[in-house]
């Protein structure tokens, strides 16, 4: 039984070199993969890069009361927002019992952030009554024609809306048709008029309704306001549509190409809370480029099926929807079918960015309550720095802290530790650069601190080995056969450490939020990498060194001294000597 055992060790003794080989292509591997992808670096975090904190107060002015289930769902709702833009190691909580922070990192378009974050009314689909530019732009624009126009369709083949919130790119712009004055407008006020604001109501708007009878008040005040409604002026489209109800028409303004539209808009149609997902997509089969596609739920599939089975019957604007956020037409494709079946498609000449913009504010559009921009603080890359230096001195100095211990207390046994240490740093500056484009991985103070704490980790793990092999050094035995004979009881204390380590780290990163992630993170990937670095390096580094007559022999420079450790003389088992026995007289 004996003579298996003593085949394995030494064919375990016999491959060191190749397991040393092993880790090493894998580190060559990554360290190219490194560069090939162009990220050298780790990215950093908003304390140590700098970046943008908002702080935003909840308003209790949709009929939601400001409570904890209402705030947690305006959270989720914007860190998803902030998400959808590509947006890494933003940070979204709330603070107090009214307010919500949102920390956007330095690299990312914070006023793109801040249009989406801070957009916090609801989304409606809407009809829409009539359309017209406005400004001084308007009259330089190009005369629109119906047939560059946009629609929603579940044809693939379906084009994009006539504005998107940004700059479109796009060269139809909305049709800005006579029915959108005068006389018109009110027979679209009067066709729109009827005693349900439901969705198949509110769609029935119609240039050919009778112009005999007088419009309301509301009819006429509404109109009045449309025709002095001037979008090319700020203080105008933050007013228009102000306090409309979603059951109520309403003003709005959407801008293409530089030219600003004021819309006439009928009653909500669909709310933005039944868009079940929306998603930016590249059409290359049909060369219709990116697309918008939009998924509803049940309620929403149906009342959707509706307004458009309506609105395609109508003439051009009236066969438009207007998607309504924050009082804002972000876009207002035409139909020409009834679309069912609850999936629908907005296409055209969209931009990737315009798509995106437009898939994230149908997926995430509504919010439990509203929400008002108390303070923004830039955090400027200098002080930034400053941190980060801080932080990368405390680490040297912890390092030279450790190196001067293993230096001093095991000699030459301190080249393996600090061999280990390079490799395991090595891994972790190159694992960090190349999480940061894949996962959104980034670098923040706490996690500058979790690599840290992670040196004492790792030259925890070469302590318990060198330990280990001394301990059988000072049982009488030489070196090969106490590298081999101290590696498995090693190999359990240190699975054991790392386990407990890793167990706490995965603990801490389930239950906490925002820059403690980040700490914890570092810590469960460090861990990780010291179980790989002892099982792929040490080890086998260990081995080979064992056969060197620097650390065979025991010199006193090594670490490994029998005398300096106490060793004892192997005891040896003697014959004893056989009692004599007298002989009587």
């Amino acid at each position: 039984m004996a003579a298996p055992n003593r085949g394995r060790s030494a064919s375990a003794q016999s491959k060191p070199g190749r397991t040393l080989a092993l880790i090493l292509i894998a580190i060559v591997a990554l360290t190219g993969g490194m560069f090939l992808s162009g990220h050298t670096t780790p990215r950093l975090g908003i304390d140590l890069a700098g970046g943008t904190s908002i702080t935003l107060e909840a308003k209790a002015d949709q009929g939601s009361a400001i409570n904890k289930a209402n705030m947690d769902t305006a959270v989720d709702i914007m860190n998803r927002r902030v998400n959808g833009l590509g947006v890494t190691e933003a940070e979204v909580q709330t603070q107090g019992d009214r307010n919500i922070i949102v920390n956007i990192p330095k690299g990312t378009n914070s006023k793109e952030a801040r249009d989406q974050v801070g957009t916090t009314a609801k989304l409606y689909f809407r009809p829409v009554l009539a359309q017209d530019a406005t400004g001084p732009a308007a009259a330089a624009s190009p005369s629109p024609s119906a047939s560059g126009s946009s629609k929603a369709s579940p044809s693939p083949s379906a084009s994009k809306s006539g504005s998107t919130g940004e700059k479109a790119t796009s060269s139809s712009s909305p049709s800005a048709s006579a029915t959108s004055q005068g006389r018109a407008v009110t027979d679209a006020l009067k066709a729109d008029s009827t005693p349900s604001a439901s969705a198949s109501a509110s769609s029935s708007a119609s240039p050919s309704a009778p112009a005999s009878s007088a419009p309301s008040d509301a009819q006429a005040k509404l109109q009045a306001q449309y025709a002095a409604l001037d979008c090319s002026k700020k203080a105008q489209r933050t007013t228009a549509g102000e306090g409309a109800k979603p059951g109520e028409p309403t003003l709005g303004c959407g801008e293409m190409s530089g030219v600003w539209y004021k819309y006439l808009l009928g009653p909500a149609a669909v709310d933005g809370t039944e868009v079940k997902k929306a998603q930016a997509v590249f059409d290359t089969q049909t060369a219709a480029g990116w697309q918008v596609t939009m998924t509803f739920n049940g309620k929403g599939a149906k009342k959707f099926a509706d307004i458009t089975g309506q609105l395609a019957k109508n003439t051009q604007p009236q066969n438009e929807f207007g998607i309504v956020l924050d009082g804002e037409v972000v876009s207002s494709p035409y139909v020409s079918s009834s679309i069912t079946g609850g999936n629908a498609q907005i296409s055209g000449s969209f931009t990737q960015d315009e798509a995106q913009n437009l898939a994230n504010m149908l997926s995430y559009g509504a919010l439990p309550l509203s929400f008002q921009e108390q303070s923004v603080t830039t955090v400027t890359a200098a002080l930034g720095g400053d941190q980060l230096h801080a932080g990368l001195l405390a680490g040297a100095i912890g390092l030279l802290l450790v190196v001067v211990y293993l230096v001093a207390y095991y000699r030459g046994l301190s080249l393996v530790a600090m061999a280990s240490l390079l490799v395991s740093g090595i891994l972790t500056y190159v694992l960090m650069a190349l999480l940061g484009p894949a996962i959104g991985f980034a670098l923040n103070l706490p996690a500058v601190c979790g690599a840290i704490v992670a040196i004492g980790i790792t030259a925890d793990s070469f302590i318990v080995y060198f330990e280990r092999i001394r301990d059988e050094i000072r049982e009488g035995r030489s070196l090969r056969p106490a590298v081999e004979r101290a590696w498995p009881r090693a190999r359990r204390t240190i699975l054991v450490s790392d386990f407990v380590s890793f167990l706490a780290a995965a603990v801490l990163f389930i239950v906490t939020v925002g820059k403690v992630q980040g700490f914890a993170f570092t810590l469960g990937l460090t861990t990780v990498l010291d179980v790989v670095v002892v099982f792929f390096f040490t080890k086998p580094l260990m081995t080979l060194l064992a056969r060197r007559k620097f650390f065979a022999s025991g010199s006193k420079w090594s670490g490994l001294d029998p005398k300096s450790l106490g060793a004892q003389p192997p005891l040896r088992r003697t014959r004893r000597p056989a009692p004599a026995h007298t002989k009587e007289a």
